[in-house]
């Protein structure tokens, strides 16, 4: 075998592996985040929930942002960007999650959570992006909101979810919007994804402050507890976690962010009935099942995409994020080679014109 194929596959084995690692942590990570909401809201409001984690999370990726010699984001359009992005990725999911776990339990909001996938198709449906849905994918997505129908029991006076099963599933739609404007206007346009992140963050506290006076001024009760659980949520289920989602919608697209979605009711189930003693009805659970089933079906692949000499969507962003990287990577080369430089270009400094390295060249650093 040449070696430069087998080189190739070394490298793909290993991007694959730590891939795989990253949604496996995410997916700890992320599906713990309801169990720490649950904790923290025994002492704080949800609006101060909400402004906690994404302050400190802001803190936590600007600190990181900085030591890694990046810097963050400069430009209106790409601050505008990261202010729609921040409003339906941080600061409103982040509310509504605390707003709905005031009665729903963090076992099932991690379940709600899960329908991310199903409002994404929708949506693409509603703005004809999604087109030829194929009839599989179609039934798993009316699978998927039968499920939910059947755990929102709407034929109930007086449910085990009520009003705060809807805030769950606002914030879950709200995710499907945001990673969909996130790869379309933020990633793979040559900023890191930690400079990214850390900026979103901060975007997502000023929106978050904004709203404080409206619920988020009443006393506080910062016991040990409240304490450790708003700690851990800001900086591993918010910071940690919120970097991780990006890396992977940077490196692999949106649609393999939403995969974590799989993991999240296993964690999430297992933690609140562990540590908060938490039951579930068979309703519900038998609702989760027909919503997992549903989503399942919604991700299979089309076997026409993967056929021999065609490429998916993903993958045509990956060959051409690829080939940009290549050619400003030999642009650098070509003008660190030139013992002058240009009249009025520094040496070692890009000529005016030269592409920047775009993010997935940060590979294997923050």
């Amino acid at each position: 075998m040449p070696s430069g194929r087998r080189r190739s596959i070394v490298s793909s084995g290993t991007r694959s592996l730590r891939g795989g690692v990253r949604v496996a942590v995410l997916a700890l990570l992320w599906g713990s985040t309801f169990l720490w909401i649950e904790l923290a809201l025994r002492g704080l409001s949800p609006l101060q929930v909400t402004f906690v984690r994404c302050l400190l999370g802001a803190l936590v990726l600007t600190v990181a942002c900085y030591a890694s010699g990046r810097r963050l984001p400069r430009g209106r359009t790409v601050w505008r960007h990261i202010a729609v992005a921040a409003f339906f990725c941080n600061a409103l999911p982040f509310a509504l999650f605390s707003l709905g776990q005031q009665t729903v339990d963090s076992g099932l909001a991690g379940v709600l959570n899960a329908t991310t996938p199903l409002w994404s198709i929708a949506l693409g449906l509603a703005l004809g992006s999604e087109r030829g849905l194929r009839p599989v994918r179609l039934t798993g997505l009316l699978l998927g909101f039968a499920g939910t129908i059947l755990i929102l029991a709407p034929w109930q006076s007086a449910g085990a979810t009520g009003w705060g099963a809807l805030a769950i599933f606002g914030a879950a739609a709200s995710y499907a919007v945001a990673f969909t404007y996130m790869g379309r206007t933020l990633v793979r346009r040559g900023t890191p994804t930690i400079s990214l992140s850390a900026a979103q963050l901060i975007a997502a506290s000023g929106l978050t402050a904004v709203a404080l006076p409206i619920g988020g001024l009443e006393s506080i009760d910062p016991g040990p507890v409240v304490v450790v659980a708003a700690l851990v949520l800001s900086v591993f289920c918010t910071a940690i976690t919120f970097h991780l989602t990006y890396r992977i919608i940077n490196d692999e697209g949106a649609t393999n962010a939403a995969v974590v979605g799989y993991l999240l009711p296993v964690v999430s189930v297992l933690l609140g009935a562990i540590v908060l003693g938490e039951g579930l009805s068979v309703r519900v659970v038998l609702g989760m099942a027909v919503v997992l089933v549903g989503v399942g079906m919604t991700r299979r692949k089309d076997p026409k995409a993967t056929a021999p000499g065609r490429t998916s969507e993903a993958e045509q962003e990956d060959i051409l994020a690829t080939t940009i990287r290549q050619l400003a990577l030999e642009t650098e080369t070509e003008e660190l080679s030139q013992p002058t430089g240009r009249p009025g270009t520094a040496p070692g400094r890009l000529a005016e014109g030269t592409a920047p390295r775009p993010g997935p060249a940060e590979s294997g650093r923050w």
